[in-house]
């Protein structure tokens, strides 16, 4: 496969995965490969980074998918041997990013993707006022749009757009969920408009043991003025808000994020115990 493109620099760099990538179809026969895009829309995807043969959340990927899945009617004995067929064909050397995906009649696939170098830190664009998404808590049906929004931020010199309601406050990221801390609280978003992310979860269930107060609100972008931030996405793990674009809000160091992140490495499991 191609190599990475070179690095751009810190902040700027875009969290977009990769789009080299191979696409296996699943069938009763088990994954077999495929050498053109299928057919139809995305109607549920879901990715998680591969780091040597392991996974962060790797179950929680697969009940968040699956409980999609079950929406869409694809049985459950199908996607349990989907799941297995699929852990089988993950590279257990290298860091992957691959996606699994389900399309019109229950069609189910892999594709396999190299990871990206990762990003921990991000200058940000915040979208004005108004969520043009149409089914926020899945990940496929908005597909297209978020990566229009994501060409939008690149194209402004920004790693990660924001989305924000209708009343202008900060919903969660195109590709990524928001968390900041206030004093010694962490902080996300209400879950109405909020893709229930993987990463997002691990890391409040970290606070929560560590008896580190958890809140849930919808800021306004100044209120966050002097609050370390996080986007957080199994891609990157945590990854510090370094500049707010427009300007008019301060952004904050993010002294605990290095701490934080190796407490979430910690949750990854071997693909081989799955």
């Amino acid at each position: 496969m191609p190599a990475h493109p070179p690095a751009r620099r810190a902040g700027r760099r875009s969290m977009r995965p990769t789009d080299h990538h191979t696409v296996l179809r699943w069938s009763p026969e088990g994954l077999v490969r495929v050498d053109d895009e299928p057919p139809g829309p995305l109607l549920a995807i879901d990715s998680w980074l591969v780091d040597e043969g392991a996974v962060r959340g790797y179950d929680l990927h697969w009940a968040r998918f699956g409980g999609w899945c079950a929406q869409l009617g694809v049985p459950e004995p199908v996607l349990a041997r989907f799941r297995v067929a699929v852990t089988a064909a993950l590279p257990r050397t290298g860091r992957w990013f691959p996606r699994v995906e389900a399309g019109p009649s229950g069609g189910l696939r892999l594709r396999l993707r190299p990871a990206q170098p990762l990003v921990r830190a991000a200058r940000v664009l915040v979208a004005p006022p108004g969520d043009a998404r149409v089914r926020p808590r899945w990940k496929g049906p908005d597909l297209d749009l978020l990566l229009a929004l994501r060409e939008q931020a690149t194209a402004a010199g920004a790693g990660e757009l924001i989305v924000c309601d209708g009343e202008g406050r900060l919903v969660e990221g195109a590709f990524t969920s928001l968390l900041w801390w206030e004093d010694d609280a962490l902080c996300t978003t209400p879950d109405e408009r909020t893709l229930p992310g993987v990463t997002r979860a691990l890391l409040l269930a970290i606070a929560r043991a560590r008896a580190v107060e958890v809140r849930v609100r919808a800021p306004l972008p100044e209120e966050l003025t002097g609050c370390e931030t996080w986007l957080v996405n199994a891609a990157h793990g945590i990854c510090a808000v370094t500049v707010w674009d427009p300007a008019g809000v301060p952004a904050a160091p993010a002294p605990r994020a290095a701490r934080w992140q190796a407490a979430l490495d910690l949750a990854a499991r071997p693909l081989d115990d799955a």
